[in-house]
């Protein structure tokens, strides 16, 4: 199956909630139970949000939001469940350093994870803010085993430790990857 990354469009919006829903549940059930995973999902991810989120993107150099569907599915119309958005991801400037490009979310479906869809968009987002910027930063949960691995594996080091807000005693940890 090939697959088409391009610009999200508003028509992408509920296919990417619910694509974010079915990460995080997948991801942090464990960490921070379902309700707290549905309270996170509903308000980082409420509809006017994310087409807040992508409307600020469209024509910008410094700023994606991408989504990936197989080839099979482009240009089709969206199903009930709309499985087009095989994974986002989402880039803009680091508030404080305009030379770093701050890598605000990147989800794939779970059913998909490990086929390379995750890889891809990572790679394409790199390619594109490469002339733009000079390093890539990230925030993942440090106890969030396949978030970490995936990242130290394409290449991210860990450069920071924090607090996170998303619960008790948990700690997140900031990656950067030179362009």
């Amino acid at each position: 199956m090939t697959r088409d990354i391009r610009q999200a469009t508003t028509e992408d919006v509920w296919a990417v909630h619910e694509t974010a829903r079915e990460s995080w549940h997948a991801a942090y059930d464990d960490l921070l139970g379902r309700d707290r995973v549905d309270e996170i999902v509903d308000e980082w991810y409420a509809i006017g949000e994310i087409e807040s989120s992508i409307d600020d993107t469209r024509g910008r150099d410094d700023a994606a939001f991408l989504v990936v569907e197989s080839a099979a599915d482009a240009g089709s119309e969206p199903t009930e469940t709309d499985e087009r958005c095989r994974g986002f991801a989402h880039i803009v400037p680091w508030p404080e350093d305009e030379r770093v490009a701050y890598l605000v979310r990147i989800y794939v479906r779970p059913e998909l994870w490990g086929e390379g869809i995750g890889t891809a968009l990572l790679e394409h987002l790199e390619a594109e803010c490469e002339e733009v910027f000079d390093r890539l930063r990230l925030a993942v949960l440090a106890d969030n085993e396949i978030g970490v691995s995936f990242y130290e594996s394409r290449g991210f080091e860990r450069v920071g430790t924090y607090e996170s807000d998303l619960g008790v005693d948990l700690e997140e940890y900031v990656y950067e990857k030179q362009l």
